[in-house]
């Protein structure tokens, strides 16, 4: 291994084709970023200011809008940077970092996601009990978890790539993924254990959100068909939260495709889309999908637009 230089900056190779149209694509990301840090502002100022919007339901749709635009920020302005550099290049370290972001946001989102239904079986399955099962305590303890346990635990996982050696320098992608800077490490040993560790550690740091989200559905579920009235609460209040999973499982299953399998065939737009997905759609439609379906925050949504007079935040 002597005669290996390391590497510490690497070339995003995504870059390349987007150059001959750079302007146009710097000009729809810009759009799509503002779009989504102004929609997720507006919607976290709503819930804030409402006193009447501070039930767990609400709190952790305000959660989930701080996470896009977390998530979206890791990304989209480095995006717009490269777009109108030269280089398209990143160093090791930035490349970890970005890594980190990205990854943690989408553990936090299915994170809050599983929690939302939680929140929802216990208001449809359980609605007698629903402020004793959900009592702010208990809220302020899911969401010590839904932020603490990905930004922590991630870290172990990211250690295995840290300690690694780069040998080759280009990364097929716009941005930095775990799992494409891990197959230029020189040690074809280390690329084989940091993929089936690093496949371990995502069933951990995925599966348990995925079972409670099934769990709790299912519950849902069995006591819709035995009584109407829940059928109708059900409709009301789990069609954004499934609308939302839904749009979170589209870019899980964009993302498995697009790593895992050769789609060379398919248009670069689309493929580049495919890759974006995960950063741009659910930051972008979750605070649409409930700013419109759900009436109780789509009617104080126009109160707060038209209102020049604001209740103050208390707990």
């Amino acid at each position: 291994m002597e005669n290996i230089s390391e590497v510490t900056t690497f070339i995003l190779d995504g870059y390349v084709i987007m150059d001959q149209q750079k302007h146009l694509y710097f000009i729809v990301f810009f759009v799509l970023y503002a779009a989504i840090v102004v929609l997720n502002s507006f919607l976290i100022a709503v819930i804030y200011s409402e006193r009447t919007l501070h039930d767990p339901m609400y709190i952790f749709v305000c959660n989930l809008s701080c996470n896009g635009i977390y998530g979206s920020t890791s990304l989209i302005p480095h995006l717009l940077f490269n777009l109108l550099s030269q280089l398209h290049t990143i160093s090791l370290s930035n490349c970890l970092i970005q890594i980190y972001c990205l990854h943690t946001y989408n553990i936090i989102e299915l994170t809050i996601l599983a929690f939302m239904g939680y929140d929802r079986y216990i208001a449809i399955c359980h609605p007698l009990h629903y402020h004793s099962l959900m009592s702010q305590r208990k809220l302020l303890i899911f969401l010590g978890f839904i932020w603490i346990y990905p930004l922590t635990t991630f870290l172990l996982f990211e250690s295995l790539t840290i300690r690694l050696t780069f040998c080759s320098t280009v990364i097929s992608k716009t941005h930095c993924v775990n799992f494409e800077l891990v197959k230029l490490s020189c040690s074809v040993e280390d690329i084989i254990i940091n993929s089936l560790v690093g496949l371990l550690l995502m069933a951990v740091f995925i599966f348990p959100q995925i079972l409670m989200i099934l769990f709790f559905y299912a519950q849902i579920l069995r006591v819709c068909l035995h009584s109407k009235e829940s059928q109708t609460r059900a409709i009301q209040t789990c069609t954004p939260h499934l609308l939302a999973i839904l749009n979170y499982f589209t870019g899980v299953f964009f993302e498995i495709v697009q790593s895992r399998f050769n789609i060379s065939y398919l248009p670069y737009d689309f493929r580049t889309f495919m890759s974006l997905y995960f950063m741009i759609c659910p930051p972008l439609l979750n605070p649409i999908i409930y700013g419109m379906s759900g009436q109780a925050i789509r009617n104080h949504i126009w109160r707060f637009i038209f209102s020049k007079k604001l209740t103050p935040f208390k707990f």
